[in-house]
């Protein structure tokens, strides 16, 4: 592993909203750097102007501060490295884009789209490479004359890497180990379009890594086949020496079939792939996100790092402290993740059983307002208390606590039939005198009395029980009986099996 300061980079690009596998890399990215002392980029890959969005960066942005992934510098950050969106640094490009052409390292290139489709109907499988590069117009098979002329004509004209056959491109990958490939398959890739007087996402990225000192690039799968050509290009620009290591992450697949995972299996399956909601500014339409489905960002980090990485362990809950201390690019798997979206809920439940009663209550209360609720914090504490074990996400809560602060106005027929028993009424009636008589209200004590008067009385313990939960609750559902008594209160227990004594007679 290299000996200087571990710097790396998430570099995303504003074309919309951030894939939830995006994010994933931005975290391993960001775990890494913590682990070894290190430091993270935030750079915005826009140099593609066609797919530019607006508001996708803020988006970004936005979603890995909510996620607790921080930045060292970047965009918005700040820092002596900068500026840090590609579209600012054209300047900077162009000096290297004139290095590799007067290195022979690269070359212009006229060749328009029509007679690009041209060439690839003639030449099945048509790359632009060693074997069909002398077919085509650039500088390679027009004289210097020409290529002035057309340029000071105002002809388009892109920038294209120069890539000599036949040679073996070794990547050392610190996940897949050594890949080599040899340079005959691969294309000489635009490096620069003059169109926009932008270089490509291939040069680009090199030079800025190579400028902002970036140590690692930890990236997706999705990558590696240009891991090569960032090799050649390290090699061409003489910065072979501090060429970074490459990790190329496993893709993020599909909870059902093969591929790779997609909106398209989001919306399909009701689940979120973006952190955020997003509105697509174009079409309008609306994307659903983890914050605003209710995911807690601890869960969504956790459930996250542990697709494509296992800390060697059995242990699956880790805050990002923890995270940190265990996370090793050894450990990452070189096969896809599948995206169990199933497991994400479970690592919400799990985060919602660990924290405190207090502050679960204080998430419920503005659902409890959307209901017209109003209640004292310390009731919706207790409440809470009894019931976040059902529950994944906190707006769950309203349909398991619901009676605690509605009673009943109607009973479930289903569980009428099952549940209310011809003597039901007559004998929740003798239980009313029984609870009015008890003090204090309290759990214990009112069980040990209402059983030993079932007891003495010869009744049936269930039927008295499923009965008086049917009064109470409205339906078969809700914690220990005399739990949800104690929470109501006497006169409103009372008063709740007074009315289904009346209504079920």
């Amino acid at each position: 592993m290299n000996q200087r300061k571990v710097r790396v980079r998430f570099a995303p690009s504003p074309t919309g909203a951030l894939h939830i596998g995006g994010v994933r890399t931005a975290l391993y990215n960001y775990l890494f750097a913590k682990q070894n002392g290190g430091e993270m980029i935030l750079r915005i890959e826009d140099t593609d102007s066609q797919r530019f969005v607006p508001g996708a960066e803020d988006y970004i942005i936005e979603s890995l501060t909510w996620l607790g992934i921080k930045f060292d510098e970047g965009v918005s950050f700040g820092g002596s490295y900068g500026p840090y969106r590609q579209s600012e640094r054209r300047e900077i490009y162009k000096d290297y884009v004139d290095q590799l052409l007067r290195e022979n390292k690269a070359y212009v290139a006229f060749d328009t789209p029509e007679e690009l489709d041209k060439k690839r109907q003639e030449i099945s499988n048509f790359q632009y490479d060693a074997s069909t590069r002398m077919l085509m117009r650039n500088s390679l098979t027009l004289s210097e004359e020409e290529v002035n002329t057309l340029i000071k004509e105002g002809n388009q004209y892109v920038v294209r890497i120069k890539i000599e056959p036949n040679e073996d491109v070794t990547v050392n990958d610190l996940i897949r180990g050594e890949v080599v490939i040899n340079s005959s398959v691969l294309d000489d890739k635009v490096l620069y379009k003059s169109a926009d007087q932008l270089p490509t996402y291939h040069l680009a990225n090199i030079v800025d890594d190579h400028l902002m000192e970036v140590s690692h690039v930890i990236r997706g799968e999705e990558w590696l086949p240009s891991a090569p050509l960032h090799v050649l290009l390290y090699r061409n620009l003489g910065w072979e020496e501090t060429m970074p290591e490459f990790a190329h992450l496993p893709l993020l697949l599909k909870p059902e079939g093969n591929g790779k995972l997609s909106k398209r299996d989001g919306d399909r399956l009701g689940f979120p792939v973006f952190p955020l909601e997003w509105k697509d500014p174009k079409t309008g339409e609306i994307s659903s996100g983890y914050r605003e489905s209710g995911y807690f960002p601890e869960a969504v980090v956790n459930f996250l790092a542990l697709l494509g990485w296992n800390p060697g362990d059995d242990q699956e809950i880790m805050d990002m402290d923890e995270l940190i201390r265990k996370f090793s690019l050894a450990h990452c798997s070189r096969s896809g993740a599948k995206f169990d979206y199933e497991k994400g809920k479970w690592f919400n439940h799990q985060y919602i059983l660990r924290k405190e009663n207090k502050e679960v209550a204080g998430l419920f209360m503005p659902v409890l307002e959307e209901h017209g609720i109003k209640a004292e914090a310390s009731y919706v504490e207790k409440v809470v208390g009894m019931m976040k074990e059902r529950v994944s996400f906190v707006k769950e809560l309203w349909d398991q606590t619901s009676f605690f602060f509605v009673a009943p106005e109607s009973y479930d027929e289903k569980t009428v039939k099952k549940r209310w028993k011809e003597n039901s009424a007559e004998q929740l009636a003798e239980l009313i005198e029984v609870l009015r008589t008890r003090e204090p209200f309290d759990i214990e004590g009112t069980e040990t009395e209402v059983k030993a008067w079932i007891e003495e009385k010869g009744y049936h313990l269930g039927n008295i029980m499923n009965a008086t939960r049917l009064a109470l609750v409205g339906e078969g559902k809700g914690p220990h009986i005399f739990d949800i008594t104690e929470a109501l209160g006497k006169e409103e227990s009372i008063r709740r099996i007074q009315r289904a004594i009346e209504v079920l007679k």
